[in-house]
């Protein structure tokens, strides 16, 4: 049994602005990674101790971080998903359907 059968006749959208995004990815990543990085070590090495104004900026910061992540998570998901919606179309087994009885359903 062949688990992937292509439709035949099925033309492949070209690539468009996926790819693009999907390759910007991991420098945006690393960006919006270290400046919140930056802030969060910079506010950690000057002071002994941490007032409560540095902690709330450090929250701040951990918050703008996981936001991020999530934000990039979630647009290159966005991409893998579109491009596999213009990859080659796929058809599944067909699947008999079985004769109709009159008796046991009645037309309207």
């Amino acid at each position: 049994m062949n688990f992937f059968n292509k439709l035949p006749g099925h033309i492949q959208t070209p690539s468009g602005y996926e790819w693009l995004v999907l390759k910007k990815i991991p420098r945006i990543f690393l960006i919006c990674t270290a400046l919140p990085c930056a802030v969060m070590l910079a506010l950690y090495l000057s002071n002994a101790s941490i007032n409560r104004d540095q902690e709330q900026v450090i929250y701040l910061c951990l918050g703008l971080l996981f936001t991020a992540w999530f934000f990039i998570g979630t647009v290159a998901i966005g991409c893998v998903v579109v491009m596999i919606m213009k990859g080659p179309a796929y058809v599944a087994d067909p699947y008999e359907l079985p004769e109709e009885n009159d008796k046991l359903e009645p037309r309207r």
